[in-house]
């Protein structure tokens, strides 16, 4: 038998996390302001739904809408307060100017978080090689997941590169786990389980009247019915 499939959920505020977490996510994501795809929470806001839920959280690492890193000392700043609040898992992800991962801001990013676990979110799907973007992110600590839904216009396109990086895991460079979002619905998920993928992840389609409401447990449990019986 496969083992369990992990459904992540974004989550903006404590609501939301313990919707998600009745629903039956494994775990979540925090950000803020999703009209900037994403930004980092604060530190109140952590330690809200820290408080609230008993699942893995995944803290995102961004300052400002588009995938460069900006000022990369105060983003190490941020994380050095989050961390020391008790975050112990993150989300990071920038490209430099060629569309190559900014291995420096990243590196600087990860030393701060020392050994913790991150995920290297959507950026790599508007990288100029993703072979490339792997291989140079391969050595850095803590690196166990790809937030990737195979192109940067979402799933529906990108399930053809999803299926065939799923082939090639455990080569150098694809050790970590493809976590697929991005445009994801229910009705990839049997092709997408079938070829081995076995990580999950939604926003939008966790609040079914649109991200000015909170998250919806019914909706999320939907979902975690779904990849339990693919």
């Amino acid at each position: 038998m496969s083992k369990r499939a992990l459904l992540e959920v974004i989550a903006l505020d404590a609501e939301d996390a313990v919707a998600a977490q009745a629903g039956g996510a494994d775990r979540l994501e925090l950000v803020t302001d999703m009209a900037a795809d994403g930004l980092t929470p604060s530190v109140a806001t952590f330690t809200e739904i820290r408080s609230r839920v008993d699942i893995a959280l995944r803290v995102m690492l961004r300052l400002a809408d588009g995938f460069a890193a900006g000022d990369v000392d105060a983003l190490a700043r941020r994380a050095r307060e989050l961390r020391d609040a008790g975050a112990d898992e993150f989300v990071i992800g920038f490209l430099d100017e060629a569309g190559g991962a900014d291995v420096a801001a990243v590196d600087a990013v990860v030393e701060v978080i020392d050994g913790c676990r991150w995920t290297f979110h959507r950026a790599i799907d508007r990288a100029a090689d993703r072979d490339a973007l792997r291989k140079q992110l391969a050595d850095l600590p803590g690196l166990d997941t790809y937030l990737t839904a195979g192109a940067a216009a979402g799933v529906d396109e990108g399930l053809p590169t999803l299926l065939a990086e799923a082939a090639r895991s455990g080569e150098p460079g694809y050790e970590p786990r493809v976590l697929v979002g991005g445009g994801l619905r229910l009705d990839h998920v049997p092709r997408l389980r079938a070829a081995g993928l076995d990580a999950f992840h939604i926003g939008g389609a966790a609040r079914p009247h649109g991200w000015d409401a909170p998250v919806s447990a019914d909706a999320v449990a939907v979902w975690r019915r779904t990849l339990d019986s693919a």
